[in-house]
């Protein structure tokens, strides 16, 4: 993970605001899941935010029911803000106090949450685990930012093993520039003023996009001698997303960067090489020629 992410999860540092053409860039491919739906975005102060400011200025082309977003104070009561059509066909905002502070994980946000029909944000990315834990435990849909290492936690890899959470179609390069008050620790020549650069970040959804139905095209020929096998577990391994093999039916080891290409309907996620079975015990399987490699993700063409 990037230097800036891990000094932001040491410290707690969770403010980082995404920029409206980032957004605008992902969500013009999801227009449709939108119409007449309730959208919460449930960590985004209405005053800074751009999913706020994106929603509200796209109402009416992505055909919403309701906007709901909620205020965060760190410790005093908060509120939330409302968007909804009046009577009259007209764009309404209603503010509403909060007896909490806004917090995600609070009453009146999860009563929020519970009305709402797709979640839209960017969460703290120190509380990644719990935050998509929620989302989970109340079925909602979602649309969201991650960091494509959080795919590997214990809590969330099984949805992505399981179909129940994939990416979306990212930012360029897998590089995000968030409006922050901290210091950015980025090259002077990848420097943005008022940014800071975050590499290896996603946006991870369960909203079915034509990305994951597109079929990657492979070219390669197993041989023994370019895709060995593991020194303690029967699967070969591949250093290449593009280097996977077109004619190999067993198990592959492979780069977690194939969830850039991962579709359900061509390969099956049988694990990952760190834990690859059910028990919550570290045991590292990717050993070739005695050295541990680089995490992989455990794969299968699907017949």
């Amino acid at each position: 993970m990037c230097e800036t992410l891990q000094r932001a999860k040491r410290q707690k540092l969770d403010e980082f605001y995404t920029r409206i053409e980032d957004i605008e860039a992902e969500l013009s491919h999801y227009k449709d899941h939108f119409a007449n739906k309730i959208v919460f975005c449930n960590c985004d102060d209405p005053e800074r935010s751009d999913f706020f400011k994106y929603f509200y200025l796209k109402f009416d082309e992505f055909g919403l029911k309701k906007l709901i977003t909620t205020h965060y104070e760190r410790e005093k009561p908060s509120y939330k803000l409302e968007v909804f059509k009046n009577i009259y066909g007209k764009l309404e905002k209603k503010q509403i106090p909060l007896r909490q502070n806004g917090d995600f994980r609070s009453p009146e946000a999860i009563e929020a949450l519970e009305e709402s029909e797709i979640v839209c944000t960017n969460p703290p990315f120190s509380l990644f685990r719990e935050y998509i834990r929620q989302l989970h435990t109340y079925n909602k849909k979602f649309l969201i930012i991650g960091h494509q290492n959080a795919v590997t936690y214990k809590s969330v890899f099984p949805l992505i093993k399981n179909n129940e959470i994939w990416y979306g179609f990212g930012f360029p390069g897998n590089v995000g520039f968030f409006r922050s008050k901290y210091e950015d620790y980025a090259t002077s020549s990848q420097h943005k003023e008022g940014m800071i650069r975050i590499s290896g970040v996603k946006w991870l959804t369960n909203l079915d996009i034509s990305k994951r139905h597109e079929k990657l095209i492979l070219y390669k020929h197993y041989n023994p001698e370019e895709y060995p096998k593991y020194d303690n577990y029967d699967a070969i391994n591949v250093d290449k997303v593009a280097d996977i093999p077109c004619d190999y039916d067993g198990v592959m080891g492979v780069p977690i960067t194939f969830l850039d290409k991962y579709n359900p309907e061509q390969f099956e996620i049988l694990g990952d090489s760190r834990y690859h079975d059910e028990s919550d015990v570290a045991n590292d399987i990717n050993v070739l020629h005695g050295k541990i490699l680089y995490r992989r993700l455990l794969i299968r063409r699907i017949q």
